[in-house]
């Protein structure tokens, strides 16, 4: 691959962090994944994206990936994990109707919190479902367990948008990545505002950086990912971080030097 893109939903649409290995990292907000697709889809990306990828039916109700991630996650991080509605579910005029349509299916309500990512949801299984080409190289993850990986198997100990939990957060890829710190402050100072929060751009880095850490090597969860009834891989994606004896990771060592 020649771009590892980390991507999360924000406001104003995608909010992106592309590294690439000769060093230098972009930002970037899109309003739909069309767009985001125009910039990256040359099929030498390879692109992790914090949003649901595959849904659950009458006959596969449960994702495992969701599952396997509550358990490594335990009881500080596993709130996280929104379990995502039924395909039929996402054009459902308003809440009560989603939970009244997934209950039929899948046997359980919706939270209200995967109720507030339904129009991300339905625009990913839409694209998806639309650009086959792109099932390659777009990867669901997850940042908590992205960080959790990064943390040696332990989960944060903050919520993320708390001050906290996000200088916990930042502490973390600073020890794995000594030029983050310049790097967030960069993007936060051009993108901090309505529309962008800063944990988006914590997110976006995270999966970005776990992308290119991997490599072709991610990690999944569960091992053995399962297919949704239109072929949708359910998976969340992570990888094993081998730090150099300085500390850090050496394949991104040099990043930041070349923003």
């Amino acid at each position: 691959m020649d771009r590892y893109i980390g991507v999360d939903g924000c406001k104003a649409g995608w909010f992106s962090a592309c590294l690439v290995p000769e060093g230098g990292i972009d930002f970037n907000i899109f309003p739909s994944l069309e767009d985001l697709w125009v910039e990256y889809g040359d099929g030498k990306s390879l692109i992790l994206v914090d949003i649901p990828i595959g849904l659950p039916s009458k006959e596969r109700q449960n994702r495992k990936c969701d599952t396997e991630a509550r358990r490594i996650l335990g009881p500080k991080r596993r709130s996280s994990i929104f379990a995502p509605p039924c395909r039929e579910a996402l054009n459902a005029s308003c809440y009560e109707e989603a939970c009244e349509i997934n209950m039929g299916i899948t046997g359980r309500k919706i939270s209200l919190q995967a109720w507030g990512i339904v129009p991300k949801i339905r625009e990913m299984d839409k694209f998806l479902r639309q650009y086959s080409e792109a099932h390659h190289c777009i990867r669901e993850s997850h940042p908590e367990v992205c960080f959790w990986a990064m943390n040696d198997g332990r989960s944060m100990m903050y919520p993320k948008k708390s001050k906290q939990g996000f200088a916990e957060r930042s502490r973390l890829l600073k020890s794995l990545l000594p030029w983050s710190e310049s790097v967030l402050k960069e993007a936060l100072s051009k993108h901090f505002n309505k529309d962008v929060a800063g944990d988006d751009v914590l997110d976006a880095l995270i999966l970005a950086a776990t992308g290119f850490m991997a490599e072709a090597n991610l990690c999944t969860l569960p091992e053995a990912p399962e297919k949704d009834a239109f072929g949708l891989t359910m998976q969340i994606v992570y990888c094993s971080v081998k730090l150099s004896p300085a500390g850090g990771c050496d394949r991104l060592s040099h990043i930041g030097e070349h923003t």
